[in-house]
């Protein structure tokens, strides 16, 4: 029965059931939509269109058919007349779609909306679909993201800032104490060594050293893995920067030209690692070996 009601229904309630139909459709989508003809006129718009262009006063969405969309956007300035001619190579077939981002704020939030422009597939007249979709959320979220990577930049430029610091502290007290061993402890021993012990006393002095040379053997060792991969003559050049002298001293000392002795300081900052240009190189050889 149904097949024969449809097969009987006249051409215009046909017609007229299809038309309702796909405005029920058109009505039902959250993008603001609406249907143009080959000459920019507003055939259909559907009911987000009618509402969004009623709250917001907005020209150049107008909700009035038989308006000609094109030309209320070439009087409303300078992106809308660049609307207008993604339009005109729309309809031109210049182009298949047109599409842009654009904010449209009020007085109350900040908005965006994403616009394309179509040609319908169907045969027939030309028709022009365009549709504005409110794309708020996403700009937010974008914002939000861009916001928290910034937030973690600065957050991990801050961490390195942190680690370099803890190296740098870790050399000073490396540093300290090597010092205090040659300087304050080394002689004390030195001397007591020199003196007439009980065997007691000197297996005791014995331990005592062990137990110092367990102390800084750590930093000893990292000395050690670092000068692996230095050539002998930095090596001698290290030794040199470390008991003060200049580049022209080490130069006179070892035969060479102050350009190459300047090489390899350049060689040696390189290959330990100080890319901070205020690190002494120096200050950072004596923390190592002292």
């Amino acid at each position: 029965m149904i097949d024969d009601r449809w097969e009987s229904m006249k051409p215009s309630e046909s017609s007229s059931a299809d038309g309702s139909f796909a405005k029920t459709i058109l009505n039902s989508l959250s993008a603001h939509v609406a249907i143009l003809d080959a000459n920019g006129v507003i055939l259909e718009s559907n009911r987000a269109w009618k509402r969004f262009a009623k709250s917001n006063q907005i020209r150049i969405r107008p909700d009035t058919l038989g308006i000609n969309y094109l030309e209320i956007c070439e009087q409303a300035g300078n992106e809308p007349s660049l609307v207008a001619g993604g339009i005109r190579e729309v309809i031109t077939g210049k182009r298949e779609e047109f599409a842009m981002e654009y904010d449209c704020h009020s007085p109350d939030e900040q908005r965006w909306f994403y616009m394309r422009v179509t040609r319908t597939p169907a045969p027939g007249p030309m028709r022009i679909v365009v549709s504005h979709e409110n794309i708020t959320a996403l700009k937010r979220a974008e914002a939000a993201l861009k916001s928290q990577k910034r937030h973690l930049e600065e957050a991990n430029t801050a961490l390195k800032v942190l680690l370099r610091q803890r190296e740098d502290d870790q050399h000073e007290m490396e540093k300290n104490i090597l010092d205090n061993m040659q300087h304050l402890v080394a002689p004390v021993l030195a001397r007591l060594a020199a003196t007439r012990l009980r065997d007691r006393q000197k297996d005791m002095l014995a331990s005592l050293e062990e137990r110092l040379s367990e102390l800084t053997r750590p930093f000893m060792r990292r000395l050690s893995a670092i000068e692996s991969r230095l050539t002998p003559q930095e090596i001698e050049v290290a030794a040199l920067i470390r008991e003060g002298r200049r580049s022209k001293e080490i130069a006179d000392h070892l035969g060479l030209s102050i350009a190459t002795v300047n090489f390899h300081r350049r060689n040696l900052r390189r290959k330990l690692d100080l890319r901070n240009t205020s690190t002494n190189l120096r200050s950072f050889l004596l923390g190592l070996n002292h």
